[in-house]
């Protein structure tokens, strides 16, 4: 099975640390990252999508992406 993610926030470090993190998890890069300017916080937003494969289990909407393995 295939897994999805939407990483968001900041444009800053945080967030290359963010999709850094979850890269060296496993993740792979899906699509071309997303840039949105927030006039309100006047503030860079940006997101990435990111995929995992991982081994036979059963899809369960309460449990949390990060803990398939």
């Amino acid at each position: 099975m295939v897994i999805y993610r939407f990483l968001s926030g900041d444009d800053d470090s945080a967030f290359c640390h963010k999709v850094t993190k979850a890269l060296s998890e496993g993740w792979l890069l899906y699509g071309e990252p997303h840039y949105v300017f927030d006039p309100i916080a006047g503030k860079m937003r940006c997101g990435q999508a990111v995929t995992k494969e991982v081994s036979e289990q059963i899809y369960d909407p309460d449990k949390k992406l990060t803990e398939y393995v």
